[in-house]
């Protein structure tokens, strides 16, 4: 028996999905288009990167290859070919571009059904909604209820926050609501009580995700997210890899934010580090002591929350580079017989308009001592990936998805 490492590289999305216009994301490309701005010299930053993107443990593992399986063409300075693993594509079938569809559905479970939405109006949130929620958690009033950016309204909004002591709601095209307060003036306790409320009162709207959204600072232009972000997502309709999983006492353990884009169900030993290093540190030290069995599951979502959110070409491409220096470290743990995959749950293409998820296919890089080396091809659902992994582990098949694995 032998174990798995699943890590989401979160957006790192490879080219435009077969429906992308359907969601106004025909021609998005997140690899491509930032390996493009970095060999036109358009992601140099003084201080923190120059020159091509330069990923060559990614590529040696089949990134320019799965880009090319996506798109026909390999971004520029991916052109290396594959030395080791299994490298391909996936579509994504799940309706909307979010988070947990996509997670939900590389562990096995698309999801088939219209997540609810918020309107692009000014109240964007149902009245009913709203006045629950002031008289259950005691609220003062509220703040914002609109579309906004996570960053700019805290520059907004933050100071008449500080002033009022009313919480800022903020939504997007994501099926999501969005909460901000200081940590420190309004209290993080007291806002994770109150996310608790707003998950209760929007489940009847099928909005998939409440985040709380911790800042610090004391004036506009000084705030800052903190690292205490917590999501509260809706269960899973079905069993997913990690509930199968845990009904054969498989060990588990998930970093970074899989615990709650699972709802915490079948997630095992939760780690919940701040930023993509120290996922990455937590990932290899869980895996150096995992049994046979047992699966790692990782999400690094600073490429999504950091960057691309943001529009941060530069940032993004010095964040694809600073895990590509990690690889030798993730592959240095394997054991004989262990299986890694490296893949993403949706694009943010940091070129594109707006700044919201973009829909695209995204990477399929399989690889551990013994694996062969070759394509995948373009693979019809990210559910293929959870099919893989049960596969690897000795577990029945879940009723979504094919295993790409050799037999």
């Amino acid at each position: 028996m032998t174990r798995a490492l699943l890590i989401v590289l979160d957006s790192v999305g490879v080219g435009g999905a077969p429906d992308a216009a359907a969601y106004d994301d025909a021609g998005a490309d997140t690899l491509g288009h930032v390996a493009r701005a970095c060999a036109a010299g358009a992601a140099d930053r003084a201080g923190l990167r120059q020159g091509p993107l330069a990923v060559p443990n990614l590529v040696a593992l089949g990134l320019g290859a799965a880009a090319r399986e996506a798109t026909g063409e390999v971004p520029p300075g991916l052109e290396a070919a594959p030395q080791r693993g299994l490298f391909g594509c996936a579509v994504e079938t799940s309706r909307g571009k979010d988070t947990p569809s996509g997670h939900w559905e590389l562990a096995g479970v698309p999801v088939t059904w219209d997540w609810g939405y918020f309107p692009k109006t000014v109240p964007a949130l149902p009245e009913s909604l709203t006045e629950a929620l002031i008289a259950e958690a005691g609220l003062p009033g509220i703040l914002g209820n609109r579309h906004d950016s996570g960053t700019a309204v805290l520059d907004d909004l933050g100071e008449e926050h500080l002033r009022t002591g009313k919480p800022i709601l903020y939504t997007s095209v994501d099926s999501v609501l969005q909460i901000a307060a200081h940590e420190e003036r309004f209290g993080l306790e007291r806002l994770y009580a109150l996310c608790a409320i707003a998950r209760r009162l929007c489940d009847p709207l099928r909005i998939g995700r409440v985040i709380a959204r911790p800042f610090l600072g004391a004036a506009a232009g000084d705030f800052r997210r903190t690292g205490n972000r917590k999501d509260y997502s809706v269960l899973p309709p079905s069993p997913t890899v990690l509930d199968r999983l845990t009904r054969q006492a498989r060990a588990i353990v998930t970093v970074g934010k899989i615990g709650d884009i699972f709802a915490h169900s079948g997630t095992g030993r939760e780690v919940k580090p701040h930023g993509n290093d120290a996922v990455l540190d937590a990932t290899i030290d869980a895996m150096r002591t995992l049994p046979n069995g047992g699966l790692v599951f990782s999400n690094l979502v600073d490429f999504d929350s950091e960057y691309g959110h943001r529009r941060d070409v530069a940032g993004y491409a010095a964040a694809l580079e600073a895990f590509d220096r990690r690889v030798p470290e993730i592959e240095a743990v394997l054991k004989p017989g262990d299986l890694a995959i490296i893949t993403a749950d949706h694009g943010n293409d940091p070129t594109w308009k707006g700044t919201d998820h973009t829909r695209e296919k995204v990477p399929v890089l399989a690889f551990g001592p013994g694996l062969p080396t070759g394509p995948i091809g373009t693979r019809s659902t990210f559910a293929d990936v959870g099919a893989s992994v049960l596969s690897h582990l000795g577990i029945d098949p879940a009723e979504a998805g094919t295993s790409f694995l050799p037999r």
